[in-house]
């Protein structure tokens, strides 16, 4: 079967060229370091290779606390992080570039044994460290092959990635049989793994839990907070496809003139399509890039269409809404709106993140609804009642600081399998 695998991914390199090219239209990041994604690369550091791999921006910063935590523990060690898209390679230039030559950047290659196996002769790495749901078949058996444990960290499985999973069983079920040790978020991501296949699972919770706000960042919020004047902020944060014009065509039903609303795309290419939407509607848009100064007061609508700022984003706001949830998308994590004491709000597709999301309404960190306009609803009853908005706030810090430690047993897990 992975053979067959690995003879449709030769098949489809044409048409996996001609669309990295087209996505470069609008993100040049696609075109550039175009020769790593087929096993080609620069020097290898002079140190002991860990390497991390985080397929995008989301588990970019989830691995933050990891490879913080593994830098130290390991001072003769460097850390190679590898991407598949050029966001989650911007991401993690941000966070790490200040540690210098023990941190090296490059994409992963296509998943063939012989790109693959050009990677691992290239860097050596004493560990291979997967985030979250990243399984590759050739990736691991070329890491049984070349001796290098392989290792799945902050692992969630949701029902239906599993149903998905299991229509191909005989070739992820025997990549799944092939990690070393599993490191789940939850009870149930660890029971869905080892149906999955995958042995030595943990449940060691999420590494999100342990991501400190920068105090930059925070630094940054605070300065935007103040650009926006005495307004209430309502953050609609990390919005998919079809969202944003759900909550802009509510916004004009909700009553909320008074209310600065701040979209932040989940993907970047598309803030030009988001910021058409708003100029159709005849809503007045900001643009974090060309923010200057103070928003005029009239401002209805400022497009965060910066990288990196979520967490300034965060600050800034007075209610957060967690995108990919009004329409059946899976939602995304809310760690990160917690960890700054905000209060959130989610819709009702969060199955990607069910487990802590469940917790955190549990909580009285979170709330549940069902439409924008419901979700507009909610934020004008919180915006005008400061005794719940604080309650609420309150909650979700207390909520994403018991649920620490997750790094720590993370670490106790892959020590043997470096050593």
């Amino acid at each position: 079967m992975r053979h067959l695998y690995s003879f449709a991914w030769w098949l489809a390199l044409p048409l996996v060229l001609a669309r990295l090219w087209w996505r470069g239209r609008k993100e040049p990041g696609y075109r550039a370091h175009m020769a790593e994604r087929f096993g080609f690369y620069a020097k290898r550091p002079q140190r002991d290779v860990l390497w991390v791999h985080a397929v995008s921006v989301g588990e970019t910063r989830a691995a933050e606390p990891l490879i913080d935590a593994l830098l130290r523990e390991y001072p003769n060690h460097a850390i190679l992080l590898t991407h598949m898209t050029p966001t989650g390679r911007a991401t993690g230039k941000s966070l790490f570039q200040k540690h210098g030559d023990r941190f090296v950047q490059c994409y992963l290659p296509y998943d063939t044994g012989f790109m693959v196996g050009r990677f691992l002769k290239h860097f050596r790495p004493r560990i291979c460290i997967l985030m979250e749901t990243e399984v590759w078949p050739n990736l691991i058996a070329q890491c049984a092959k070349h001796r290098v444990p392989v290792a799945l960290v902050n692992a969630r499985l949701s029902e239906r990635s599993l149903a998905k999973a299991e229509r191909l069983s005989a070739l992820m079920s025997d990549a799944a049989r092939g990690f070393s040790c599993v490191a789940a978020q939850t009870d149930a991501d660890a029971d869905r793994l080892r149906r999955f296949g995958a042995p030595n699972v943990s449940v060691t919770g999420s590494i999100k839990f342990d991501v400190t706000p920068p105090e930059q960042a925070l630094a940054t919020g605070a300065s935007l907070r103040a650009m926006m004047g005495n307004r209430p902020v309502l953050l609609c944060a990390s919005t998919r496809e079809g969202e944003e014009g759900l909550i802009l065509d509510a916004l004009d039903e909700s009553g909320l003139e008074h209310v600065l609303l701040v979209i932040v795309p989940r993907h970047p290419q598309r803030f030009d399509e988001v910021a058409a939407k708003v100029a159709a509607r005849g809503l007045s848009l900001q643009r974090r890039s060309q923010l200057g100064a103070a928003l005029p007061d009239d401002m209805r609508v400022l497009l965060g269409d910066s990288m990196g700022e979520m967490f300034a984003y965060y600050t800034a706001c007075d209610i957060a809404f967690i995108g990919g949830s009004l329409l059946p998308l899976g939602g995304q994590n809310l760690i990160e709106a917690c960890a700054v004491g905000k209060p959130v709000l989610v819709g009702p597709h969060t199955f990607n993140f069910s487990v802590v999301s469940e917790e955190a309404i549990a909580a009285g960190a979170a709330s549940r609804v069902e439409t924008a306009s419901d979700m507009l609803r909610i934020a004008a009853m919180l915006l005008s009642n400061d005794a719940e908005r604080k309650r609420m706030g309150d909650n979700a810090l207390a909520f994403a600081r018991q649920h620490r430690g997750a790094t720590e047993r993370t670490i106790g897990l892959l020590k043997p399998l470096i050593r």
